[in-house]
């Protein structure tokens, strides 16, 4: 198993046993091989949910140009709902695994088809 498909399956044991849901597992892939080189970096690979830069940077790189949502009020409480589902205290909060909920949070699967 590859070094990428470890990462997939430490993020679907995330989104299983602190997330609470089960992941389609192909829609998983697809949402970390668009995170690119980022998951293999220790600080990229994660978001820090208590900065709101690092929160501003999802909204505006992730929702806005990846999944072509319009900025809106809506976006900053889906990202303050995925962050709560995570866990606030929840150390590591993978950026696939942040990506992966607001994709499916906004119905945006078609993204990655």
């Amino acid at each position: 198993m590859g070094k990428r498909d470890e990462l997939i399956a430490k993020y679907a044991d995330d989104l299983k046993n602190k997330c609470g849901m089960t992941p389609d597992m192909d829609l998983l892939a697809k949402v970390t091989i668009g995170c690119g080189p980022a998951i293999y970096d220790a600080d990229a690979s994660t978001v820090a949910g208590s900065q709101p830069g690092e929160l501003e940077t999802v909204k505006k790189n992730f929702l806005v140009k990846k999944l072509g949502l319009k900025d809106s009020p809506d976006l900053d409480a889906a990202i303050a709902s995925v962050i709560e589902t995570y866990g606030k205290s929840e150390r590591n909060k993978y950026r696939a695994v942040i990506y992966y909920m607001l994709t499916k949070h906004f119905g945006k699967e078609a993204v990655y088809g």
